[in-house]
């Protein structure tokens, strides 16, 4: 079996931030390419403002359904990280393999049948145009149908990286991506005998390229390869115990994930009241689902990181130790930001060209796009270090906090300041990208006063 790595618990903290760090970060970044190559491919070869934006509204709400199963990812994944700082074996196994039990229930079960059934009425929330709603019906119901496949490869990664094994999971997501690209080719454009599948073909393809994976993944654990491994027995009934445990961390987590999407699904329904609401809806999904994610996966990838070296510098007794690392973290979050920042700023035309043919350079979703990107150019630099900060408080075992935080600044604050623009007759573009950046900077300076006020101390599963 795989041994733990000991640099994660002892050494130079630099190190041991940029040996999880870089694997994550990377992973995430390419795992966002294939919705970027979707979003082109539908812009040159649909090209209506719906389809694009279609993707956007089917993506948000199909996130806010299956992110709750994120609360059982990352109650797993704190426990794994704790367990793994304690070189504790039976007890990562154990964790993961009823995590992976019950998240297959729920997704069979629930979430595929009802979300499928349901999709109209989802769609509805975000009051897409019609001509939207056409295009993004398919694509919400195909998401469902592949539901199970997207959850446990999701699952598998972040056990995987958790217990300090993260150049397996990149490996996996680049096979998945490269996979992603060229079904979405094949499928969206329609080459060859293929029929021209558009939108549904996104769909299609994001949920048949982590097939392979999903299979190596579950090979390298059963077969002694990785750090994790199976357990001794494998009842078919889920160990309540664990599950107390990872829910008991994951339920705010995954609160706190829900409310995000939330509040993206709801600021679909602002945007959806400016002059030429398509366009507007697929200027933001471009910049702020596709080109944005430069900034919030990388930052994703360094929250991941930071908890995960939290986790197991807590395990093995040294939390300090976790939270200078989380800092580490934070100032590569920043100085990445920035970079994206100066770039958009600087040429966004050459940045939204990726979607669309040329011709539409002076489109309303340019106009709309470039607007906005002035404004995340900024409020990325605040995201990045909130995220950082946060993923020290998950590896703590602290997810009660970010939660409160993510409702205070998605729910309150964002909306709260769309919906006074909207009562006073001027929600405009300017006034929403706006909301946008006081969230952000709201939520980077409340996790920050948290974070500095945290008492790090380790989380157990209680046996009695």
């Amino acid at each position: 079996m795989k041994p733990f790595d000991e640099q994660l618990v002892s050494g130079s903290i630099v190190r041991s931030v940029w040996k999880l760090a870089w694997p994550i970060v990377l992973m995430n970044l390419i795992n966002g390419v294939h919705g970027m190559v979707d979003q082109a491919l539908i812009g040159h070869t649909v090209e209506r403002d719906a389809a694009n934006a279609a993707v956007g509204v089917s993506w948000n709400l199909f996130l806010v359904i299956v992110v709750s199963l994120a609360s059982l990812f990352h109650g797993m994944g704190v426990l794994i990280a704790q367990a793994a700082g304690r070189q504790d074996r039976v007890e990562m196994n154990r964790v993961l393999y009823h995590t992976g039990l019950l998240t297959s229930y729920i997704v069979i079960f629930v979430v595929t049948p009802i979300g499928y059934l349901l999709a109209p009425y989802l769609l509805q929330t975000a009051r897409p145009t019609q001509e939207v709603a056409e295009f993004a019906l398919p694509y919400l119901r195909m998401l469902f149908l592949f539901s199970i496949t997207l959850s446990l490869n999701f699952l598998f990664g972040i056990a995987m990286q958790t217990s300090g094994d993260a150049k397996r999971p990149l490996m996996l997501v680049v096979l998945t991506t490269v996979l992603h690209i060229v079904l979405s080719a094949v499928f969206i454009t329609g080459i060859g005998p293929f029929p021209k599948l558009g939108t549904t073909g996104a769909a299609l393809g994001a949920g048949l390229a982590p097939i392979p994976s999903l299979c190596i993944a579950l090979w390298l654990i059963v077969s002694k390869r990785a750090i994790l491994g199976m357990p001794d027995s494998f009842p078919l009934v889920p160990d309540w115990k664990v599950i107390r445990a990872v829910m008991r961390i994951g339920i705010p987590s995954g609160i706190h994930a829900v409310v995000l999407n939330i509040g993206g699904i709801w600021l679909y329904r602002y945007i959806g009241y400016l002059p030429d609401s398509s366009a507007a809806q697929a200027a933001y999904t471009l910049c702020y689902a596709q080109l944005f994610s430069f900034v919030t996966w990388a930052a994703l990838g360094l929250r991941g990181s930071a908890s995960a070296l939290m986790g197991q510098n807590i395990g093995a007794g040294k939390a300090e130790r976790g939270r200078r690392g989380v800092h580490v973290a934070a100032a590569m979050g920043a100085a990445w930001a920035i970079a994206w920042g100066l770039a958009v700023y600087m040429w966004p035309h050459k940045f939204l060209g990726l979607f669309y043919p040329a011709e539409n350079t002076h489109s309303m979703v340019m106009q709309y796009g470039e607007s906005l990107l002035k404004y995340l150019s900024v409020s990325g630099v605040f995201l990045a270090v909130a995220l950082a900060l946060t993923g020290g408080l998950m590896g703590a075992g602290d997810t009660k906090k970010p939660m409160y935080i993510a409702i205070i600044t998605q729910i309150f604050i964002l909306l709260g300041v769309c919906e006074l623009f909207y009562r006073f007759g001027e929600l405009t573009a300017s006034a929403v990208w706006s909301a946008i950046l006081i969230s952000h900077f709201s939520r980077y300076l409340f996790t920050h006063i948290v974070f500095h006020q945290a008492r790090l101390r380790p989380t157990t599963i209680n046996t009695a």
